[in-house]
């Protein structure tokens, strides 16, 4: 059975910054052709797959904004001679007029670059996924429905070499729902970011030891993190961050409701959740998807939040397994002292029949792949697990809202108290 390295994804952040998107399975799948199925012959003449995200569920529409950011202050500790820049989204409850647009998945420039990256990694020819075409269900620029004292905020980091999009499934999920979240790419890090008028940068990760590159990864994502921070304070009094001062929608800044902040992420984009909740007391609560908190497991070299713990309410999400065991706070070492050491509510979630990337959009758009041009055998499984896609997807969304809502707007929620039948994929850890 063909499956993802996925120790290596979790083991340790070199490994997975070492290879392009899902290019664990590069070298198994590079070379295979694309399999026809009856209806839908491989070949690079056919009518391009378009991909859907599924639709938020809650009350409220979504909006959303980019924002570009320059931090002066701050050299890039990537590229010499430039100033830290970052490209973010923000992603909230809208009143729209109907006539703004459809936010596309990814700008134009960085979506034919990831498609066609994506596209040779999953052994397709080029154009035959059609990943430039999907569309949120977000509109640009609609103006901001008004509430008293504004909306808590969630932040959201990626996995590492993903973009900011990567998580739209559930930032969108949490937007319908009343929260403002706030998505960032960590520029250079990123296979492709795109700034404004069509500049796209690529990744430009210097060669350099792993285990030291590694703590720089996380040492800039939570500055990054810091300083996104920063700017959202700068709208909520009533400025305007953006590099080129582009109008921001109607009543952003009252919106913001910064006194209930919370913060989630993807493997590196845990690891990096969890960091900065460490540095910086802004953040009142945190979820880690299946990410790692170790530089490297050969030294033991873990996160310093891993001997701090923490003392705010943190949620821990595993699927699949880690070196052969279940990836929860039981069997995984750093995550076991994480757990020991903090004093804050805690809670461990774990998805036994998913894997890595079942906590990405990967688990919605992957299925449709497939059922277009049939994946090698056992692809899905070693990416996204044998877990039913809708059925997670559901249950993914119930318990990061639920999660929230406790945590930032003081709301109980039953659904965290032990196991639900409405959500079978999903076990606590006691």
């Amino acid at each position: 059975m063909l499956r993802l390295s996925r120790r290596a994804l979790l083991g340790s952040l070199a490994a997975l910054l070492s290879m392009s998107t899902l290019a664990t399975a590069t070298t198994a799948v590079a070379g295979t052709a694309p399999r026809s199925t009856p209806d839908r012959p491989a070949t690079p003449n056919s009518a391009p797959l378009r991909l859907e995200l599924p639709a938020p569920t809650g009350q409220h529409r979504v909006g959303n904004i980019e924002l570009h950011l320059v931090d002066s202050a701050r050299p890039d500790p990537w590229v010499a001679g430039r100033s830290r820049e970052l490209m973010a989204s923000i992603w909230y409850p809208a009143r729209p007029t109907g006539h703004e647009p459809l936010a596309p998945y990814l700008p134009s420039g960085a979506a034919q670059r990831f498609g066609e990256r994506t596209n040779a990694t999953l052994g397709l020819a080029a154009g035959q996924v059609d990943w430039t075409g999907i569309s949120t269900h977000a509109r640009v620029g609609a103006p901001v429905l008004g509430r008293h004292g504004g909306h808590p905020v969630v932040l959201y980091s990626p996995g590492a070499e993903f973009p900011r999009a990567n998580g739209t499934v559930l930032v969108e999920e949490l937007a319908s729902r009343g929260y403002v979240v706030v998505t960032v790419d960590h520029t250079y890090e990123t296979h492709e970011v795109e700034f404004p008028g069509g500049r796209v940068e690529p990744q430009n990760l210097p060669a350099m030891d792993p285990t030291e590159r590694n703590h720089a990864v996380i040492r800039t994502r939570t500055q990054d993190v810091r300083y996104l921070l920063d700017q959202l304070a700068v709208i909520a009094a009533g400025g305007n961050p953006d590099a080129g001062q582009r109008p921001l929608p109607r009543g952003l800044g009252a919106g913001l409701d910064l006194s209930r902040v919370g913060m989630f992420g993807h493997s590196a984009g845990g690891f990096t959740t969890a960091e900065t909740m460490l540095l910086d007391s802004r953040i009142d609560a945190g979820v880690n998807l299946d990410g790692s908190l170790a530089y490297s497991f050969a030294d033991n070299d873990f996160g310093d939040v891993v001997a701090a713990g923490l003392d705010r309410p943190f949620l821990l999400l595993g699927a699949g397994l880690s070196g052969g065991r279940p990836h929860t706070h039981r069997e995984a070492p750093e995550w076991q002292s994480f757990w020991q050491n903090s004093t804050g509510w805690k809670l461990d979630l774990y998805v036994a029949e998913g894997e890595h990337f079942t906590f990405t959009d990967y688990q919605v758009l992957l299925p449709q792949v497939d059922a277009g041009f049939a994946l090698p055998a056992g692809f899905l499984a070693g990416t996204i697990g044998t877990v039913d896609p809708s059925r997670v997807t559901v249950s993914l969304r119930a318990y990061l809202t639920a999660f929230l809502d406790e945590h930032l707007r003081g709301c109980p929620q039953r659904l965290l108290d032990g196991p639900s039948t409405r959500h079978p994929d999903v076990t606590f850890i006691r």
